[in-house]
């Protein structure tokens, strides 16, 4: 059985209509979670408001959201206010357009849920839109209302059923071009692309998300297990530090190794004119006290 929907509406492209749940497809409720507490009572720690001027606790009808608009200076927004400006939603997923697989940049991906049919008369036609899109080897961009803000979605035929990932916005995507204005733009050939290609083909492998390893999860939930227990854990052995070495010496040595040799030399030339613009295996958490 699906587990709850964190929304539910209809999914619509032009006259095809069906109603759909939207569930969570990434959730981390199986992460170690910790608490605050009180180091001389145990008892877990109450997180309260306080007027920092008063230093009095703050009631939660007192409390109101406010933007900063100068030290110390806010415009204050009531509730009813927030409400009345944010759009309201139809339930409805609109399909604005589709686009190709391949030119979805996945740096604009947000939170992805898993996409599917309410009720076995909307599965027809679910399956009419999943089927064309996988085809078609297209994704939609649909726009809807979520959690009371209006967003954007990338919908894409998954298994069988659909995925549809809500998408940043352009102004929160950072530039890359300001990221990456310092790197300089080479050509790289002969001896140099042969030992990339040489190690790339030796670290080949397939994309297995089940063998990812959390390894700070993982100590947190060793650690209370020997608490709980009352056994001491020795501290993980630090990991050697990568040094930056000479290009040309990890040349040499691989070329030893088999690596393949060029013909046209192994220099780096920079290139002239301006730049170019699932669910993984853990082990078991920690098992909780009764009471």
């Amino acid at each position: 059985m699906a587990p709850r929907a964190t929304w539910k509406g209809y999914l619509k492209l032009g006259e095809l209509v069906c109603g759909v749940a939207l569930h969570t497809a990434v959730s981390a409720s199986e992460r170690v979670s910790l608490s605050m507490v009180n180091r001389k009572t145990g008892h877990r720690l109450l997180r309260r408001f306080i007027d920092p001027e008063t230093g009095e606790e703050v009631e939660r009808e007192a409390q109101v959201k406010g933007y900063e608009v100068g030290s110390d200076d806010y415009v204050v927004l009531e509730p009813d206010e927030v409400a009345a400006a944010v759009p309201e939603g139809d339930k409805t997923l609109h399909v604005d357009a589709f686009i190709a697989c391949r030119e979805v940049d996945d740096l604009y991906f947000d939170r992805s849920y898993f996409l599917r049919p309410v009720d076995e008369v909307s599965q027809p036609t679910f399956a009419v839109i999943r089927e064309g899109m996988r085809r078609g080897k297209v994704a939609a961009v649909a726009s809807a209302v979520l959690f009371r803000r209006p967003r954007s979605l990338l919908i894409r035929a998954y298994d069988e059923g659909i995925v549809a990932t809500t998408l940043n916005y352009d102004y929160e995507v950072r530039s890359a071009a300001e990221a990456f204005e310092d790197v300089p733009s080479m050509t790289i050939k002969g001896e140099m692309l042969d030992l990339a290609r040489h190690i790339i083909e030796t670290k080949s492998g397939t994309f297995q998300p089940e063998t990812f390893d959390d390894a700070y999860d993982n100590a947190l939930a060793e650690l209370v297990r020997a608490k709980i227990e009352g056994r001491k854990i020795k501290p993980p052995k630090e990991p050697a530090r990568a040094k930056v070495v000479d290009l040309m010496d990890v040349l040499r040595r691989s070329a030893g190794q088999g690596a393949p040799a060029s013909k046209d030399g192994g220099k780096a030339r920079p290139r002239t004119g301006s730049r170019a613009g699932s669910k993984g295996r853990r082990k078991a958490a920690p098992a909780r006290k009764a009471g």
